[in-house]
Formats: C-alpha cells, structure tokens, sequence
C-alpha cells in the first residue's frame, strides 16, 4: 500500500445551490482529505492547495474512498490536469452497491462493522465553511478519512464488512464479505483479471 491513499473532500455549496444532483459539477471545492499509506499521515487541501494535492496524485497508485466515483472525484476533476480515470479506485460503496443492489451509508457501515460513528455531517460541513470554521472543517473531513481508512482497513482483515439491513421490517446485521487483499486493481477501481468481487452476504440477528 506504499501509494495508495484514502481520500474524502467537503464542499463549499449543496446540491440545491447548484440546481440539483444532475450538476454535481458545479460544487465547490472546500478541502479534500488524505491519509497516505506512503507517509503514515493525515493531509488536508483546500482550493488553492489544489497543485499540491495533484502531486501527490501523480505519485499513487489507487484511491481509496466511499462514494469518491460518484461524488469526490467528478467534484476534484476541474482542479486537476491529470485525468483521474486512469487512477485505480478502490469505493467502498460501489463494493456494496454492487452486490446488495442498494446504498448504505458511511455511517451504517462504520457502526456495525466499527462500533464508531461519524463526527457531523455534510450539512454541517458546509455551514462551517460559510462560517469560516476551517479548523473544524478539516477536523471533520479527516474525522470522515479515518472511518474510511479503519473501515477499508478491517476489510482487508476480516474480509468482511457489516450494515443494517431491514428487509420485511425487521433490522438485522448483514455481512459483506469482501476480498480487497488479493484483488488487482486497474484504471476506475475494476478488476484487473476482469472477474467478479467475490462477495457475498450473511444475515445475523440483532
């Protein structure tokens, strides 16, 4: 994991300033976050750290996040002049989306699987933007980095991940098995061998 890194980024406005989710695009950056596996440490970028943040790009290998294809990286893409597809991704929502069909949320998956939760959310981090709270800001954007990075963690461990599900109305735990430690990795996070995720769930009673 020498150039792999986690990433989670905040923005400056909602959907709903920008005139819904069809122009994510339109949101603005307020800071990205970063663990690097390479430094063993926590970094933070804001708008104008952007040239900053694309060299530690140029030197990794794969990103790590939740949601980061659908949400981070199409946000990150007009600061950069690197294209990001050819970057190997590694989104933990996607692992789930594509077995169970469904989302879940960070949260979700970081209570079950952790027993921790999320700091604030990000409604929250835009008000702290608009406030100026900066500090808070990057506090609770690599508050979000590290439940990320603890939950790819545990993963590669356990070779499992856990969410609530809540088929017929009953809540349950379900387990997602994953295997991340012997899967090859090419450009947007696909298989390099072009097989499946081997993944699979348990249901377990509260």
């Amino acid at each position: 994991m020498t150039n792999h890194i986690v990433l989670d980024i905040e923005t400056q406005n909602l959907f709903s300033d920008v005139g819904g989710k069809e122009n994510l695009t339109k949101l603005l950056l307020s800071v990205a976050g970063v663990y690097s596996y390479a430094n063993n440490s926590f970094l933070t970028f804001t708008e104008n750290e952007m040239p900053a943040f694309e060299n530690l790009l140029k030197k990794t290998n794969l990103i790590i996040g939740f949601n980061i294809n659908h949400f981070d990286l199409p946000v990150l893409r007009k600061y950069l002049s690197i294209d990001l597809s050819k970057i190997p991704t590694l989104d933990i929502m996607d692992e789930v989306v594509k077995t169970m069909g469904h989302r879940v949320s960070l949260d979700d998956l970081v209570i079950n699987t952790l027993g921790k939760r999320k700091s604030a959310n990000g409604l929250l981090a835009v008000d702290y933007f608009k406030q100026g709270r900066m500090d808070e800001l990057k506090k609770y954007c690599l508050d979000d980095v590290r439940l990320t990075r603890d939950l790819y963690t545990h993963g590669l461990k356990h070779n499992e991940i856990k969410f609530t599900a809540r088929d017929a109305n009953l809540p349950y735990i379900k387990i997602l098995k994953v295997n991340w430690e012997n899967r090859g990795f090419s450009a947007r996070g696909g298989s390099a061998s072009g097989g499946k995720i081997k993944t699979a769930w348990t249901p377990s009673l509260f």
